[in-house]
């Protein structure tokens, strides 16, 4: 019975993450199921909705009823959106569309940011109540505190994924689906319901009406991502997060200022380890039922200036900014300084959106002013066009550099984190102990190494082992995908690491 209880229901404790075992088991039977009718469209996508469900449950439990709250809502809007012909009523909906969607996504993302604003600018006493929890108490017998507002796994997604829907529909891109269970698969996709990437119901929901197809090299193709995801999370990235860079961040005044440098260029390869390895992941898994998900990264370290760094990293975030907020704000329309105060406020609502906290408004206000300043260099810089490679280099070592700094705002969970690191690193770097941290810490540092080695690999050398992997029998897919996992379990740490974006 205990048994049946582990695998039906949640448990807050061990909520289902890609890197445990019971997923696969999960994806298993997932596929085995799906083989027996992925050729009914009807059937396939009712059948892929409800294990969206499921896993999102076993994911966050009871917040599933906001999953399907939110879909019910934008889906029956999004249909009197499209049937109306009158404009006035056209635009009612589609605003009734978005302010709900974002009212849900302020209540559990900001409401302790905007109270505790309010209580400073009015000395007031107002306290937090999760409406959600009260609810869930009082029907399901639940325990939870009431006085606490949980963030709900993955609802920027999931909310993004409706309001694209609706824009979409309301834009003439995009006709209402055939029923609220294509719908339903479309905003609760599982492989990237809870992480993204961010997938425009105009590019998504067309695949939905198309048949089933895999070919011998996509399945390849789907079996080298998994795997390649696998490998950054759990060799890379849980192994510098647990034995280094969560160790400085958590007092950065018991570290030197090398340490503290160190930590941050080890932070930036672990989040961009464990983002894209869950973007990889989800990418193959999603080929596996036989749907293209975005590319979601592009080599983001080899970006040759912040503004080209965002076009390459989190590529769906960027783009749905751009369409959904840079562009309706008047985009580049209007003058320099018009275009400049759009860019700038994008970036700073792209750095609420990853939090409501005063140090994720600077991290997207310092990338914002890293793309307009760049934007005034490269009219004057002697070097922009010159192609040597030196140059090249140089950009780039630039470019991460400035983008790694900002990131002290992102991974510190405080300013007085925040201020901690900058007053050891203000304090110098002293490299006559570089050598003995270095021998200390050897084991994270070959790790660094060789990670940034692979990321700054020529695009021709990944395709070409990709290729070599998608081309060899299946057999020595099996014999390969089989030492990859015993590897990769015997090398990762013995606590699973949640996915960073999971937060957002």
């Amino acid at each position: 019975m205990e048994f049946f209880q582990r695998i039906l229901f949640y448990s807050r404790e061990s909520p289902i993450l890609f890197t445990q075992l019971y997923f696969w088991g999960f994806l298993a039977f997932s596929l085995f199921v799906y083989s027996f009718f992925y050729k009914k469209m009807t059937l396939r996508n009712t059948y892929l909705f409800i294990i969206s469900l499921f896993f999102y449950y076993k994911t966050s439990g009871v917040f599933v009823i906001l999953l399907i709250f939110t879909i019910l809502i934008s889906y029956y809007l999004a249909i009197l959106l499209y049937r109306s012909k009158d404009k006035k009523k056209r635009i009612v909906y589609i605003t009734l569309g978005i302010v709900f969607n974002l009212s849900l996504l302020a209540y559990y993302k900001y409401t302790y940011f905007l109270v505790n604003i309010i209580n400073s600018l009015f000395d007031t006493h107002l306290t937090i109540v999760d409406v959600l929890g009260v609810m869930s108490n009082f029907l399901f017998d639940t325990g939870f505190d009431v006085s606490k507002i949980i963030l709900p796994a993955g609802i920027s997604f999931f909310i993004f994924h409706a309001i694209s829907y609706m824009v979409d529909v309301y834009r003439d891109k995009l006709e209402p689906v055939k029923s609220i269970a294509d719908y339903g698969f479309y905003v609760s996709f599982f492989p990237q319901l809870v992480a993204g990437p961010i997938i425009r119901a105009s590019e998504f929901i067309p695949q939905t009406y198309r048949p089933y197809n895999l070919s011998k090299f996509e399945f390849g193709h789907a079996i080298m991502l998994i795997l390649n995801g696998m490998i950054k999370k759990m060799i890379f990235a849980d192994y510098l997060s647990i034995n280094f860079v969560d160790r400085v961040f958590t007092d950065p005044s018991l570290y030197s200022g090398f340490e503290n440098l160190m930590a941050l260029f080890g932070y930036s390869l672990q989040v961009y380890c464990d983002f894209s390895g869950y973007t990889d992941i989800a990418m193959g898994v999603a080929l596996l039922f036989g749907f293209k998900i975005p590319t979601n990264f592009n080599s983001p370290y080899k970006a040759l200036n912040v503004g080209d760094f965002w076009k390459r990293w989190h590529i769906s975030l960027s783009s749905w900014l751009k369409d959904y907020l840079y562009i309706p704000l008047g985009g580049n329309r209007g003058g320099k300084l018009r275009t400049e105060m759009n860019l700038m406020l994008t970036m700073l609502l792209g750095g609420l959106w990853h939090g409501a906290d005063l140090k994720f408004v600077i991290w997207g206000g310092l990338n914002g002013l890293g793309i307009v300043i760049y934007k005034y260099w490269r009219k004057i810089s002697p070097y922009e066009n010159n192609k040597w490679m030196v140059t090249r280099v140089w950009k780039i070592f630039l470019t991460f550099s400035f983008i790694t700094f900002t990131r002290i705002f992102f991974r510190a969970s405080n300013m007085d984190i925040v201020g901690a690191i900058f007053r050891q690193l203000g304090k110098g770097i002293d490299l006559s102990l570089a050598l003995d941290v270095m021998f200390s810490y050897r084991k994270i540092f070959l790790v660094m190494i060789a990670g940034y080695i692979l990321h700054w690999l020529p695009a021709r050398i990944k395709e070409y082992y990709r290729g070599v992997f998608i081309r060899t029998p299946v057999v020595l897919k099996i014999i390969v995908c089989v030492l990859v996992v015993v590897i990769i379990y015997q090398a990762h740490t013995s606590i699973l690491q949640p996915f960073i974006y999971f937060q957002f």
